[in-house]
């Protein structure tokens, strides 16, 4: 899939995965930011923490999306 381009500033939603229950998922916003350690990179910032932007990531733009998707893979 190819990534989609964003923005510093812009707000996505992506499937977060508890990491102590590992079959449940939930949809979860997230900010684009400059990333901290390379500022030529963007990031996203997620629980106080930072996540770079990577290709494997499936990331909506509408919380409407996430949830759609969200349905269809795990109910």
């Amino acid at each position: 899939m190819r990534q989609q381009q964003y923005n510093a500033g812009d707000i996505v939603y992506i499937f977060y995965h508890n990491p102590q229950i590992l079959d449940v998922a939930n949809i979860q916003e997230a900010a684009v930011v400059n990333n901290p350690d390379n500022p030529n990179e963007l990031a996203l910032f997620l629980f106080e923490s930072y996540y770079p932007l990577t290709n494997d990531m499936l990331i909506f733009t509408s919380e409407m999306a996430a949830e759609q998707a969200y349905h269809q893979y795990f109910h």
